[in-house]
């Protein structure tokens, strides 16, 4: 079985706060990912390994490299211009992603998003030290 904690939806968001240049994690909200208090988590529907690129409504465009596991998984690194980070936690539960970068400027970002009809990735980011900092954000690839 697998347990995943409770993780307000609208809290998971993807912002970049880019004073720091961080890819900020989401606020937290009153309600969660519907799948993220289940007892087991639903199998993966894509494949979020490997190298791909972020395009945010602030203006930043992270590159991340990603490896997933059987089970979702996800463990990776992330960089815009000299800034770098890496993968703190992070998992695919269905056709919903969420991860953290902990980023070497010192600010750590969340991001959640959906797998869309159009096989690309989108969903908002949040700065974890300033939750009000959010972004929008969108894969440059299909999964």
């Amino acid at each position: 079985m697998k347990f995943r904690l409770a993780v307000p939806a609208v809290a998971v968001a993807l912002a970049v706060g880019l004073g720091s240049l961080a890819l900020a994690p989401a606020a937290l909200a009153s309600s969660a990912h519907p799948q993220a208090s289940s007892v087991s988590a639903e199998a993966p529907a894509f494949d979020a390994s490997g190298t791909w690129g972020i395009t945010q409504s602030n203006g930043l465009h992270p590159t991340v490299v990603v490896s997933q596991d059987a089970l979702g998984n996800l463990t990776g690194t992330a960089s815009v211009g000299s800034t770098t980070g890496t993968f703190e936690q992070g998992f695919v539960d269905g056709t919903y992603i969420e991860f953290v970068i902990d980023w070497n400027n010192g600010t750590r970002g969340r991001y959640i998003g959906e797998l869309g009809s159009d096989r690309r990735l989108s969903g908002v980011g949040t700065d974890l030290a300033h939750p009000s900092s959010q972004t929008t954000w969108v894969s440059n690839r299909t999964f």
